[in-house]
C-alpha cells in the first residue's frame, strides 16, 4: 500500500512541476533528414552527423515545485564538436508543433555559423553571453528570411520562460539582461552575476558543452590517439537497437588501486555511495539480458567514469588467437607499398603513411560454381548479354541507312550563310558498338563480415555469393574486370587480397580463390581505394569504374575511426575522380545514409536494405552503372 501511495504521489508532483507540452512534442528523428539538408544548405560542415544530445545539469535556480518533485535539474541543449552536431532528442518547449519545429531549425541555423566565429567565443559566463548575441546577429544578417521565425520564437519563449519563478532583485536583473539580449541581440554587453547559474536559454547553444563519449556498456574500452598502440575496438557492423546509439556523458579517470580506507561515517546519514568493483563475469551469460541490465544501470548514472585496466584480459588473448596468421598458401605479389593518408585536422596529406601488402591465395584449379547459384547465374548472364549486342547510331557518315537530320540542317545553314561545304556527311548508320570498359570490384573483408545474418549465412557468405554471380555475369560480356578484397590491422599492415586481375581470365582457379575468402581485420578504406585506383588507372579504357562493396564505415585499430576515417576516404575518392575514374559504393549498412553522401556524393552510392538480396542485385546495379554512368 505504501508503495502504491508513493507512486501516485510521485506522478502527481512530477506532473505539477512539468512545464513541457508533451502533446506538441517534436522528435529529432522525425525531422532529422530535412534538418540535415537545411543545416548544410546554410553552410554547416558536411562531415558532421546530427545526433541526440545528452542531458546535462545546469545548476540554475529551481522553483519550489521542481524541488518538491526532484525535477528540473537537467536540460538538453545544442552544441557541436569535431564529428557531430548535438541537438535535443525532443523539443516540447512550446504549446504548438510549429514553434517546436521552428526551434529545431533555428538551432541548426546558429550551429551552421559556429565555425564562422572561432574567436568570438571566450570562456566564462560573459564570453558565452556575448558569443550567443554575436551568433544570432550573424545568422539574421546572412539569412534575413529567418528574422520573422526568430522573432516568433523569442516572443513565445519569453512569455513562458519564468512562469512560477520568483527571483531576487539581482536574479531578476540577470533575467532582464537575457530577455533584452534575446529581443535585441548585441544591445547589452554583460550579464549580472548571481549565486546561481542563469537558467538555460533554449534558443542559444550550450554554455559549457560536455565531452561526450559514445561508450557501449558491453565494451567500455576506447582507442587512444596514439597510432602505434593496438587494442580492440568495436566492429563496424550495423547497429539495430536504438539504445546502442544513445550517447552518455563520460570522463576518463585513473584506475582505482583498491587501497583506499573505509568511510568513517554513520551509514544512515549517507544518501548514496558508489565505488569501483572489479567483477569477473563469465562470457557464457545471457548477452542480451546482460546488455539490458547494463543499459539500465548506465541510465541511472549521471556521469560515466571510464578507466583502462593495466592488466591483460583473456579477451585480448582470444582476439589475438582469432587473427588469421600468415599462411604457407599465400604468395606475396607486392609488399611494403607506401601510400599517403589525409589528416583532416591538419589539412595535410601525409606521405608514405600507410603500408600495403598485396597477396594471392594458392587455391586449387578445380573450383566450381556452387550448385545453389547456378540457376541465378544463368538468368543473370542472359540479362547482361544485351550489353554485348548494344547497337548505337553512328552519325555524320558519308553513307548510311537513314538521313542524319542534324547534319542536314547544319549543311543547309552553312550554304545559306554563303559557306561552301564539300562532300557533306549527311547519313547515319545503326551498327553494333563494342564497350570500352574496365571495372575493378573492391570488397570489404573486415572482421564485421563475420556477423550472422541468419541461421545459414554470414555477411562474408553473402559477399562470396555476390562475387561469384558478378563474375559469372560478366564472363560473356567482354568487359574487362578485376576483383580484390581488403582489410587492415593498422596503418602499417593493410592486406590486399587479389582474387582476379585484369589480365586473368575467369576460371576454376579464380573460383577457388573466391571460395577461400574469409573475414580479416578492420576497414582502412582510404588506403585500399588509393591502391585499387593505382591498378585501375593503368587500364587503357574509355570508361573505368571502381566499384566498392562494404558493410560499414571506415575504422581501424589506431585513430582511423569516426571523422578521421571518413575524411580520408572522401579524399581518396576525390583523388580517384581526379584521375578520370568513376566511383560507386554499394553497402549493406543500414546507417550508411549518415556518412556516405559526404564521402561519395548523393548519387555515388546505394544502400541494400536486405543483405541477402545483394548477390542478385549486384550484377543488375553494374549493368545500370555501365550503361548510364553516374
Amino acid at each position: 500500500m505504501e508503495e502504491q501511495v508513493g507512486q501516485i504521489w510521485d506522478k502527481l508532483v512530477t506532473r505539477i512541476s512539468d512545464r513541457s507540452f508533451k502533446e506538441s512534442a517534436v522528435q529529432l528523428s522525425q525531422i532529422s533528414k530535412p534538418l540535415g539538408i537545411f543545416f548544410r544548405a546554410l553552410g554547416g560542415d558536411n562531415g558532421l552527423r546530427i545526433v541526440e544530445s545528452t542531458a546535462t545539469q545546469h545548476y540554475a535556480k529551481r522553483n519550489w515545485k521542481q524541488k518538491l518533485a526532484g525535477t528540473g535539474k537537467y536540460v538538453e541543449l545544442s552544441w557541436q564538436d569535431e564529428d557531430t552536431l548535438h541537438l535535443p532528442k525532443q523539443i516540447d518547449v512550446f504549446p504548438t508543433i510549429e514553434l517546436n519545429k521552428d526551434l529545431y531549425y533555428w538551432l541548426a541555423a546558429i550551429s551552421a555559423q559556429v565555425l564562422e566565429n572561432p574567436s568570438a567565443r571566450s570562456r566564462g559566463l560573459q564570453g558565452w553571453f556575448g558569443y550567443c548575441q554575436t551568433l544570432t546577429l550573424d545568422v539574421i544578417k546572412r539569412f534575413p528570411g529567418l528574422a520573422p521565425r526568430y522573432q516568433r520564437l523569442v516572443d513565445a519563449y519569453l512569455a513562458i520562460r519564468n512562469i512560477d519563478d520568483k527571483f531576487t532583485d539581482q536574479e531578476q536583473a540577470q533575467e532582464d539582461a537575457i530577455a533584452q539580449a534575446l529581443k535585441q541581440p548585441g544591445s547589452i554587453d554583460s550579464i549580472p552575476v548571481t549565486g546561481f547559474a542563469p537558467k538555460p536559454v533554449m534558443l542559444w547553444p550550450h554554455p559549457n558543452p560536455p565531452e561526450v563519449a559514445n561508450f557501449s556498456c558491453k565494451n567500455a574500452q576506447e582507442n587512444d590517439e596514439d597510432e602505434d598502440e593496438e587494442q580492440a575496438s568495436e566492429s563496424s557492423k550495423p547497429k539495430k537497437n536504438e539504445k546502442e546509439n544513445k550517447r552518455r556523458n563520460a570522463e576518463r579517470v585513473d584506475m582505482p588501486d583498491g587501497k583506499d580506507g573505509l568511510i568513517l561515517h554513520r551509514f544512515e546519514s549517507i544518501f548514496g555511495y558508489g565505488e569501483f568493483l572489479n567483477i569477473n563475469r563469465s562470457t557464457d551469460d545471457d548477452e542480451e539480458a546482460d546488455q539490458d541490465s547494463a543499459d539500465k544501470n548506465a541510465d541511472d548514472m549521471d556521469f560515466l567514469s571510464v578507466a583502462r585496466d593495466s592488466k591483460s584480459k583473456g579477451g585480448k588473448v582470444k582476439f589475438d588467437l582469432d587473427l588469421p596468421a600468415d599462411s604457407v598458401d599465400e604468395v606475396v605479389l607486392e609488399s611494403d607499398v607506401k601510400l599517403p593518408e589525409w589528416d583532416y585536422k591538419k589539412q595535410l596529406l601525409q606521405p608514405d603513411y600507410c603500408s600495403v601488402i598485396n597477396f594471392v591465395h594458392l587455391a586449387g584449379e578445380e573450383g566450381v560454381l556452387p550448385e545453389n547459384l547456378r540457376r541465378t547465374a544463368r538468368k543473370l548472364r542472359q540479362q547482361l548479354e544485351a550489353l554485348t549486342t548494344k547497337r548505337v547510331w553512328h552519325r555524320h557518315q558519308s553513307e548510311g541507312s537513314e538521313l542524319d537530320l542534324d547534319a542536314y540542317i547544319n549543311y543547309i545553314g552553312e550554304r545559306c550563310s554563303g559557306h561552301k561545304v564539300e562532300q557533306p556527311d549527311l547519313y547515319q548508320q545503326l551498327r553494333s558498338s563494342e564497350r570500352d570498359l574496365s571495372t575493378l570490384l573492391l570488397a570489404d573483408f573486415s572482421l564485421s563480415t563475420d556477423t550472422w545474418l541468419s541461421n545459414d549465412a554470414r555477411i562474408i557468405d553473402v559477399i562470396r555469393d555476390s562475387l561469384f554471380l558478378f563474375s559469372e555475369s560478366l564472363r560473356n560480356t567482354g568487359d574487362q574486370f578485376a576483383i580484390y578484397g581488403f582489410s587492415s590491422r593498422n596503418r602499417g599492415h593493410i592486406r590486399f587480397n587479389t582474387l582476379k586481375t585484369f589480365s586473368e581470365s575467369y576460371n576454376g582457379q579464380v573460383r577457388s580463390r573466391i571460395q577461400a575468402i574469409k573475414p580479416g581485420f578492420y576497414t582502412r578504406m582510404g588506403a585500399a581505394i588509393r591502391y585499387a585506383a593505382s591498378k585501375l588507372k593503368q587500364q587503357d579504357s574509355q570508361q573505368r569504374l571502381l566499384l566498392i562493396l562494404t558493410d560499414g564505415k571506415p575504422n581501424d585499430l589506431d585513430r582511423y575511426e569516426g571523422r578521421y576515417g571518413i575524411e580520408d576516404t572522401r579524399r581518396a575518392i576525390h583523388e580517384a575522380k581526379a584521375q578520370g575514374l568513376q566511383t560507386f559504393c554499394i553497402t549493406i549498412d543500414d546507417q550508411g545514409g549518415e556518412y556516405l553522401p559526404h564521402i561519395f556524393g548523393n548519387n555515388g552510392y546505394t544502400i541494400i536494405r536486405k543483405p541477402e538480396q545483394l548477390p542478385q542485385k549486384l550484377p543488375i546495379l553494374y549493368a545500370n552503372l555501365t550503361t548510364n554512368p553516374v
